[in-house]
């Protein structure tokens, strides 16, 4: 493996720290901001001020790096697994119910940190394979594509190109689509803020998009988010998403590894980097953020650079909760018209849901087999069909039930349930 530019533990000139701080702050940006506008979008409500995520994005991952002793070089941002739990508590309960959710998902990665520490990870596996892993990511993203849709001008009656959403939101999604394509370097890294910022400036010059709040805004004032409130109802329909974010940690503390070239499973430990991401989210929720989670984004950053230092991570920390306090510039990405928001939505929805399609490839998963057969589709069907079930006082549905009856069906089924041999199976066995 090639020698890093600049390793784990070295403090680069401040002349070099401010650049470097500066790309992994550009490459979070889009979309830890992008996480409270589609939430806040999906209730019509404000849920989560864009700046109070910059500030909870900042300051965990600054919790991050103390709790793994600053060995672990991993930026957090909002989490995008929580986006549809988040909408159906807040529109259901309010604000402060979808707060106290991200909160217990904290409290759940400090159990999960504690049992790792105590037993180990193999449970994990048996708990959470990636047939389970896989599907319920599929859900994520296929879940939301009807909310990326309408923000995207894409359903009703006008739809076509004398409609100006549909321009903007088209326009928003193209550049995306191009910049995830061809762009190379760094600007690979970012290309839903490219698409974000390229989609605003359209929008500008189509007329759509109202600066008033911007000039009334203060330059600068101290980000407010919610108050947290606690349901058990509500925290039920946001805590098990909370698993498979878990096992989503598990993958990214293994990429960083092999890219920093360091066995960071067993130094500084698995249950220091999932408390440290719990934590993190914890405090995200206490101080009215969306739940965390490590950046594959930034990793990307020092695949790239080959700049490893966790000097430079807290740089960038230090710059997202500075401009958090920015008010006007809080106000300004209020301002971003809702089509290019879906523009943007309607790729990352899809690439969410490949990513579990991924998943499932890349384990191997045999569809072939009953048993994995039956609890991918069981899934799929009730998170993206929006099943509901009510257990007393308690009602859990989408992503959260399908996420709870796939591990259940994981856990009861039979190992040796498989399928026997299909009919195509039969005829090619024939045709040789």
């Amino acid at each position: 493996m090639a020698q890093p530019a600049i390793g784990v533990h070295e403090r680069p000139p401040l002349a070099q720290m401010i650049p470097l701080g500066l790309q992994h702050l550009f490459a979070m940006f889009g979309a830890t901001v992008l996480v409270p506008l589609l939430v806040n979008g999906g209730t019509g409500m404000m849920v989560i001020p864009p700046g109070v995520a910059l500030l909870t994005a900042g300051s965990g991952t600054l919790l991050f790096l103390a709790i793994t002793q600053f060995k672990v070089p991993a930026y957090l941002g909002s989490s995008f697994a929580f986006i549809a739990p988040l909408i159906a508590v807040a529109s259901q309960f309010g604000p402060g119910y979808a707060l106290g959710g991200a909160v217990a998902v904290g409290l759940l990665y400090a159990l999960v940190a504690l049992v790792i520490h105590l037993v180990g990870v193999n449970w994990l596996d048996r708990v959470l394979p990636p047939v389970v892993i896989g599907s319920v990511i599929i859900v994520i993203g296929l879940g939301l594509a009807g909310t990326g849709v309408n923000m995207a001008g894409l359903a009703g009656d006008s739809v076509s190109f004398a409609n100006v959403d549909v321009r903007v939101s088209v326009f928003t999604l193209a550049v995306a689509i191009l910049a995830s394509v061809f762009f190379k370097g760094f600007l690979a890294v970012i290309p839903i803020l490219i698409g974000v910022v390229a989609g605003y400036l359209f929008a500008l010059l189509q007329g759509a998009v109202d600066l008033e709040p911007v000039k009334a805004a203060a330059w600068f004032a101290l980000p407010v988010g919610h108050r947290v409130a606690f349901s058990w109802p509500a925290i039920a329909m946001i805590l098990p998403v909370g698993l498979v974010t878990i096992a989503e940690h598990l993958g990214d503390v293994l990429v960083l590894s092999r890219v920093v070239d360091r066995d960071f499973y067993r130094d500084p430990g698995l249950h220091r980097t999932i408390l440290g991401d719990g934590l993190a989210t914890l405090l995200a929720g206490l101080l009215g953020g969306p739940p965390n989670t490590t950046y594959g984004e930034n990793i990307g950053v020092m695949a790239i650079t080959g700049v490893y230092s966790v000097w430079v991570i807290a740089t960038a920390a230090i710059m997202a909760i500075l401009l958090s306090f920015m008010e006007k510039f809080g106000v300004l990405i209020q301002t971003i018209p809702e089509p290019v928001m879906g523009g943007i939505s309607i790729m990352l929805f899809g690439v969410i849901a490949s990513s579990g399609i991924r998943t499932l490839v890349e384990s191997g998963i045999d569809f072939g087999n009953k048993r994995n057969l039956i609890i991918s589709s069981v899934i799929l069907v009730l998170g993206i069909g929006g099943a509901k079930l009510q257990l007393g006082a308690i009602v859990l549905e989408g992503m959260a039930l399908a996420a709870i009856v796939g591990i259940v069906l994981n856990l009861v089924l039979p190992v040796g349930f498989r399928e026997e041999e299909t009919e195509s199976k039969k005829v090619k066995s024939a045709r040789r």
